[in-house]
């Protein structure tokens, strides 16, 4: 499994943007499709993004539009840049890989392997 670690979270306004950051250690990202989680109180984790080995998207209809994702290998980062929050938007964060040799998205929690610890983001009305 490769180690994740989140950062970027935090508190803004109905309108602002974020920008969520995903640190890999052990292994290149470039092995793998990753993707952003989120979960809201009361609610199940759902998907809000993934990116593919040969950086193909997928976005959540709630998203699109306004979150972007992306990926620096040669930093072995994933980014998630979300504009245009909405308090619904409020959630942990995570960031997600699959095992390695999963190239193409997923987009299913159970296609994931590892995980990050999670990142607040709060947008307030």
């Amino acid at each position: 499994q490769v180690q994740l670690v989140e950062s970027g979270g935090g508190l803004v306004q109905a309108g602002g943007s974020l920008r969520l950051s995903c640190a890999a250690s052990g292994r290149t990202l470039s092995n793998y499709a990753m993707g952003w989680f989120r979960q809201a109180p009361g609610k199940e984790r759902e998907i809000v993004a993934a990116i593919s080995r040969s950086t193909s998207t997928y976005y959540a209809d709630s998203v699109k539009g306004r979150f972007t994702i992306s990926r620096d290998n040669s930093k072995i980062t994933l980014y998630l840049q979300m504009n245009s929050l909405k308090p619904e938007d409020t959630a942990v964060y995570y960031c997600a890989a699959p095992p390695v040799g999963r190239g193409r998205i997923a987009t299913m929690e159970w296609e994931y392997e590892s995980w990050g610890q999670g990142t607040q983001v709060t947008v307030s009305s």
